[in-house]
């Protein structure tokens, strides 16, 4: 895997973040409290933990041994949020897992769905996996949107997958397969051909 891929479209930029980010990455998590909280991950054994520079460090590991990739989304220059690719697999399975936030300051411009299309791109076009997935609280109105913009299939549903805000929170599984895209996803959201998928909320 490629260790600093830098992923752009128009004033959009995808980096792999750096420990320096820390310190603006920190400003943005507790600036945002009121938006963020309800889908952060939560420790069910443990207290919740503020400590970025530790976060960034053990996802900065999963870079070194090739399992993850944590990018961070800047536009205009400015660090808005962070896409992160987790549970990386090769070989047979060749997949991975991904998760993003945003601030509220650049919400409902496409930053995420367009950040997410560049991303599974690279994972597929470059890096070569076969199948990108997501997951999602039923809850997330916001999260599904993107979902739905990008076309990503349904799945199934995650009981009780993920401890978030204090619960375990039952997830809706989502995934494209490069197969579905032999385009790519970025050329066909530019586009708006993505493909109509039926949701468990239509």
């Amino acid at each position: 895997m490629a260790s600093s891929p830098i992923l752009t479209h128009g004033d959009l930029k995808l980096r792999v973040a750096k420990m320096r980010d820390s310190n603006q990455l920190e400003k943005l998590i507790l600036g945002n409290r009121d938006w963020l909280r309800p889908w952060e991950a939560t420790n069910p054994h443990a207290p919740n933990s503020f400590d970025v520079r530790s976060q960034l460090r053990g996802l900065l590991r999963q870079l070194d041994d090739q399992s993850g990739m944590p990018f961070v989304i800047e536009v205009q220059g400015q660090l808005q949020g962070q896409l992160n690719v987790a549970n990386v697999m090769y070989g047979s399975v060749s997949s991975a897992v991904l998760g993003y936030w945003i601030s509220p300051s650049v919400a409902g411009r496409s930053i995420m769905p367009t950040s997410v299309a560049l991303v599974t791109d690279y994972l597929m076009d470059v890096i070569g996996l076969h199948r990108v997935e997501i997951n999602v609280r039923p809850e997330n109105v916001a999260s599904l949107r993107v979902i739905q913009k990008l076309g990503f299939r349904y799945e199934g549903l995650k009981q009780r997958y993920i401890h978030i805000n204090g619960d375990w929170r039952d997830h809706y599984v989502f995934a494209l397969t490069k197969e579905e895209l032999p385009e790519g996803l970025m050329k066909i959201f530019i586009s708006g051909e993505t493909k109509t998928q039926k949701y468990p909320w239509n």
